[in-house]
C-alpha cells in the first residue's frame, strides 16, 4: 500500500488546466471526477488509517479508481 493519495491533478500534472476547464464546462466529466475523488479518498483512508476492509472490497475500489481514471484521461486528451 502506498499511503499516497492519487489526486487527478498529481496523476496528470501536464493536464491541470484541461482538468479545470472540463470540471467547469462538462457535467459528465465533473460527475466522473467527483466519483474518482470519492473512491480515491476511501482508498487513501483505508491505507493511511489502516481501516479494516476486506481484500475484495479494497481491490474492487482500486479497480473502480482505475476505470474512472481511464475514462477521465480519455476525456482529457480528446479534442
Amino acid at each position: 500500500m502506498s499511503h499516497v493519495p492519487h489526486e487527478l491533478a498529481a496523476e496528470f500534472p501536464n493536464l491541470k488546466d484541461r482538468i479545470h476547464e472540463l470540471k467547469i464546462s462538462d457535467a459528465h466529466f465533473l460527475k466522473l471526477f467527483d466519483a474518482y475523488h470519492d473512491v480515491n479518498r476511501e482508498i487513501h483512508r483505508a491505507e493511511a488509517a489502516g481501516l479494516n476492509i476486506s481484500d475484495e472490497h479494497y481491490e474492487e475500489l482500486k479497480r473502480k479508481r482505475m476505470y474512472l481514471k481511464d475514462d477521465l484521461y480519455a476525456m482529457l486528451v480528446k479534442n
